[in-house]
């Protein structure tokens, strides 16, 4: 779960930044009240902002009532997740906990205290998490007991199982990221803010979760393999070397290339399915939720594709490029002339000899005349002064975290090289 959208910040610092609307306004949602909050929401909201490095701003501009439910979700997720990632438990405790996860949400005493896990504090205060899952309405405890339930079948199997095909990794994708999308679409729905059928299209709502999985996927070649995952499929890395890992040496950095090239252009056949969905979205502070994580993905392909850099280190998008990404994806046409403009990107780098380079640019093809029915560029320059001058300054403050956590990456993959 933590792979999905490594990018944001702060709460505090760009809370507002993802709240501006189009049209040169400021339309703010007054910030949230920890005071109104009981104890025990006041301390899922403090797990939250320690345990999310994407989803903490978004979830706290979230309207209404879904606020809480998307809160809950997440922490009920990544307690979920902290089990299956914690290496110090063995396999005939893990996979009875991952099966009967979803069940824990009933017994008002269960938690776990065996974890080493950075995040164990979810797990050891569960009862904390639990007790609010149990106040929330039923429409919403039903869709996140489902996605528990499922989710945790899934880390089950995939447990002591490699990603040998392709059909593998999007099973893989689905089970990690999938089902949140196809959870959060249900939530939406069930609260009313979104039409029925946006939680009704699970197709859809899968798209949009294996998008972000596959594109983190494929950037952290490096880290993984330092970190001995592995997650690309052998279906397509065995017809570019012997083993993963010797992707990562130089004599063989031509074919690398090419095999993740291949890894994008199957990534991109996402690309329409996210235009479709988030062109049902109605409730903006969805729309923000949704639609940020989906350009920033785009980028960052746009970033690797045939990029030799993502088998030498950590591949980044741009500071300002990201804060820019941040202004603009708040509007359907926007989003789709951010996508046109980096797949036409990714377009002009296909090389002639790239075995996949038909496929690449045939889909390109096919995002293009959806982004841009009419032939006609949407700019994305719309803002007034004001409007610049109060998104720069936020979005400021928030680069001071974001240059943070790059620069702990960057310290991260050096140490490890070395």
């Amino acid at each position: 779960m933590e792979r999905v959208g490594k990018w944001l910040g702060r709460p505090r610092e760009i809370y507002n930044l993802l709240r501006f609307k189009m049209g040169g306004g400021a339309a703010v949602m007054p910030p949230l009240d920890q005071d109104a909050l009981s104890d025990g929401l006041r301390t899922c909201y403090r797990y939250l902002n320690q345990t999310s490095r994407s989803f903490a701003a978004v979830i706290q501009a979230l309207d209404g009532e879904l606020r809480h439910a998307v809160c809950i979700f997440y922490l009920v997720l990544r307690a979920l997740d902290t089990v299956e990632d914690d290496m110090t438990i063995n396999l005939e405790t893990k996979v009875p906990i991952l099966h009967d996860f979803h069940s824990y949400l009933y017994q008002p005493d269960w938690r776990y205290l065996e974890s080493k896990e950075k995040d164990k504090q979810v797990l050891e205060d569960f009862p904390t998490i639990s007790l609010e899952f149990r106040n929330l309405a039923k429409v919403y405890r039903d869709v996140i007991v489902d996605i528990c339930h499922k989710m945790g079948a899934g880390m089950a199997e995939f447990l002591e199982k490699k990603v040998d095909t392709q059909h593998e990794l999007d099973k893989y994708c689905h089970y990690v990221a999938g089902l949140v999308g196809i959870g959060l679409s249900r939530l939406f729905s069930a609260s009313e803010l979104e039409d029925p059928i946006v939680g009704q299209d699970a197709e859809l709502a899968n798209s949009m979760g294996l998008f972000l999985q596959k594109t983190n996927i494929i950037r952290d070649y490096l880290e993984d393999q330092v970190e001995g995952r592995e997650f690309w499929p052998r279906e397509v890395w065995s017809r570019y070397a012997k083993k993963l890992s010797d992707l990562a040496k130089t004599e063989n950095i031509d074919v690398a290339v090419q095999c993740m090239n291949e890894l994008i252009t199957n990534a991109l056949h996402h690309v329409p399915d996210v235009l479709t969905y988030l062109s049902r979205l109605k409730n903006q502070s969805v729309f923000n939720f949704c639609a940020i994580p989906q350009v920033m993905a785009i980028a960052t392909l746009a970033a690797c594709y045939n990029n030799k850099q993502v088998f030498r280190g950590l591949v980044k998008i741009r500071k300002g490029q990201a804060v820019t990404l941040m202004m603009d994806a708040t509007n359907i046409q926007a989003v789709k002339a951010i996508m046109y403009q980096y797949v036409e990107e990714i377009y002009q780098k296909v090389p002639s000899t790239d075995p996949s380079s038909n496929k690449t640019q045939q889909i390109i093809v096919s995002i293009r005349t959806m982004s841009l029915p009419n032939g006609v560029a949407v700019s994305r320059n719309h803002y007034s002064p004001i409007y610049l001058s109060c998104a720069m300054l936020l979005a400021a403050l928030s680069w001071q975290y974001l240059s943070a956590m790059s620069k702990a990456s960057e310290e991260y993959v050096q140490a490890s090289e070395n």
